[in-house]
């Protein structure tokens, strides 16, 4: 029987520094009897040398479409845009399952060359909640930027260049000090606060000294009369972590913004579950993602009015790449020591069958 086998691909997407498998988990799995193949990589937060050390195969960069179709193929974030075919397993996140702007073409690839999609962000335990999420390192980073905006704000700057730090102190640090010492007198809301990501979001805040009283954590129960909501515009800083998948009434609108007038606090909105294409988005004030190097995105207020950036970053948990990518990569172990027998793991199971019911909506779509 031959050895089961992964391929650990390099991230194409600009400013990412994460890994969906870690020098640490990569051992474990070839302890297991895996072979592990690591395309060498500049980019991400873990040397090539810390993979080689562990006994993982080195490749080139970029080099998995010429693996072998058997090999499955592993990473995080979304392939470059392209119309070739894909013949190979690949376990990443594709953003394509939620009728997301091009999610058709995306899935085509995969009807086009025969292969497989595994995606990460619906690879689901017996209960439904995602066995591997970096909702709460999201949730913390998002925090973290909104602030740093909130400090530019008071300057009358935008946000510039976000840098990954290199682990939660520095960051935490870093906070503080552009706030003038510590995050107290400032004001933040957090929409999903019971979740993953709005943990994240509110531990944060708290790490950089906002009082408990000045953090205000939304739910289910807060929400269920259904927005705008005014409140919204009372804090220095909203959060938005909730997962939607369903239409809800918005919770804050351009009206809302413009009537709220000069009295407006709210100074920046960070939408961390950043669905941008998403037609339920329950923040449509933006239509474009922000990045790294342009973090906010100035949201059109009437004249006069005070400014309001946004930020819609899709892989912020990228800011703590080394952090975030363990803690998700442990998580992912189980389900991945159980891929070789995908055929029957129930986890892989039922991701195999949402691909295809998945794919035959693309196929008619796309006319294929």
């Amino acid at each position: 029987m031959s050895k089961p086998v992964l391929w650990l691909r390099c991230e194409k997407k600009e400013f990412e520094r994460r890994a969906a498998l870690t020098p640490t988990t990569a051992k474990k799995l070839l302890n297991t009897g895996f072979d592990i193949f690591v395309e060498r990589d500049d980019q991400r937060i873990f040397d090539d040398s810390e993979y080689e050390a562990v006994g993982c195969k080195l490749v080139d960069n970029n080099s998995w479409p010429s693996a072998q179709k058997s090999v499955p193929i592993i990473g995080l974030k979304e392939l470059p845009e392209s119309t070739d075919p894909l013949p190979h397993t690949h376990i990443q996140f594709a953003h394509c399952y939620k009728n997301q702007g091009g999610w058709s073409k995306v899935l085509s690839r995969f009807h086009r060359g025969g292969g497989t999609l595994y995606d990460l962000e619906f690879l689901t335990d017996a209960q439904g909640r995602r066995v591997a999420a970096f909702g709460f390192h999201a949730g913390f980073a998002g925090a973290a930027a909104g602030a740093l905006a909130v400090a530019a704000n008071r300057k009358g700057e935008e946000l510039g260049h976000l840098t990954p730090y290199e682990n939660e102190t520095a960051m935490v640090d870093d906070v503080k000090a552009r706030l003038g010492g510590g995050g107290k007198g400032l004001k933040a809301l957090v929409i999903g606060a019971l979740g993953r990501c709005g943990r994240g979001a509110v531990d944060l805040f708290q790490k950089i000294g906002l009082e408990d009283a000045d953090i205000i954590k939304w739910d289910l129960d807060e929400t269920a009369k259904g927005g705008p909501f005014n409140e919204i515009l009372e804090v220095d800083v909203f959060v938005n972590c909730i997962y939607l998948s369903s239409k809800i009434p918005p919770f804050v609108t351009h009206e809302t913004i413009d009537k709220a007038g000069k009295g407006r606090r709210l100074a920046v909105v960070v939408d961390v579950s950043c669905d941008t294409t998403n037609p339920f988005n329950p923040i449509p004030i933006y239509n474009v993602n922000t990045t790294f190097d342009k973090p906010t995105v100035p949201v059109p207020v009437a004249e006069g009015n005070p400014p309001l950036a946004m930020i819609s970053i899709d892989h912020l948990p990228t800011l703590l790449p080394r952090e975030a990518s363990e803690q998700f990569s442990t998580d992912l172990l189980p389900s991945l020591l159980e891929f070789p027998s995908r055929q029957t793991s129930r986890v892989w199971v039922d991701s195999e069958k949402l691909f295809k019911e998945k794919l035959a909506s693309a196929a008619e779509v796309e006319g294929l």
